[in-house]
């Protein structure tokens, strides 16, 4: 979703606009090893309380100053999660983004019931007992593939309003003490159940974040097309649309920020 060899992506266009990017691969997925095999005892929860203070901490200390952090559908919730239980994290980060990033599934299209309903809740439960994980990526059902632990807190997450995490701390009562950091959340017309906008600005209810920034993404709206969940953020068009504006929104952020401080 982020980057290419060949420097397509958001990481690598944010890279040439002078930003030092990290794009982090949790347990298993992507460059990370082991990979998955079976039988793997951590899931989101240790994403949340031990990957990315870990990833975070080593990113701090090479640069000595706030980050800014974005994700894409899953991933944003997880990071929006950590913030919540460790607020003492929020002085050190600048921005939060996130693009069709829902935690709840609400929406009742058609699609829903074929995608989560019997896909999400049935097979892929069924796959990780066959296959001691889900081999998402082997049968087309995913971008990563999943550990058994991972995709059980996912499946719970999706299908109720709970957002608690598995030692009983709930988030969403968290939230509702903390600031959330200056925030801007993406919605495409064209993404009807992954990130269906409907979902995504539940998710800012849910989470408190009054003052984030919204934007639904469609042609009604002047943009350049009617994005899905994939191609807000790997369509050509995304990057002479509203990618540009997103990179001088960082930008601002952090203009505001050193004006503040001094």
């Amino acid at each position: 979703m982020f980057y290419t060899e060949s420097g397509k992506g958001l990481a690598c266009h944010l890279a040439r606009q002078g930003h030092s990017v990290y794009v982090m691969d949790v347990f298993g997925n992507g460059k990370s090893q082991p990979r998955l095999k079976g039988g793997e005892g951590f899931g989101q929860s240790e994403v949340i309380n031990q990957q990315i203070p870990l990833v975070h901490q080593w990113i701090i200390q090479q640069h000595k100053q706030p980050v800014h952090w974005l994700g894409h559908s899953w991933g944003t919730i997880l990071m929006a999660s950590h913030l919540a239980k460790y607020p003492q994290r929020l002085a050190e980060v600048q921005t939060l983004a996130g693009f069709a990033s829902k935690k709840t599934i609400y929406s009742r299209h058609l699609k829903k019931k074929l995608m989560v309903n019997l896909i999400w809740n049935r097979l892929c439960p069924w796959l990780t007992r066959r296959y001691g994980y889900l081999p998402a990526k082997r049968f087309k059902l995913g971008m990563d593939n999943e550990s058994k632990v991972s995709l059980a807190d996912n499946v719970r997450w999706v299908n109720s309003t709970e957002w608690q995490d598995s030692d009983g701390f709930c988030f969403q009562s968290a939230a509702r003490t903390i600031q959330w950091p200056a925030s801007w959340f993406f919605a495409a017309k064209g993404d009807s159940v992954l990130g269906n906008p409907n979902d995504v600005e539940a998710f800012l209810r849910d989470s408190m974040n009054a003052d984030a920034k919204y934007t639904l993404l469609s042609k009604a709206n002047g943009n350049l097309s009617d994005y899905d969940h994939t191609s807000l953020l790997v369509h050509p068009c995304a990057f002479q649309d509203h990618i540009p504006a997103f990179s001088q929104w960082l930008q601002q952020q952090e203009l505001n920020d050193t004006a503040h401080q001094s």
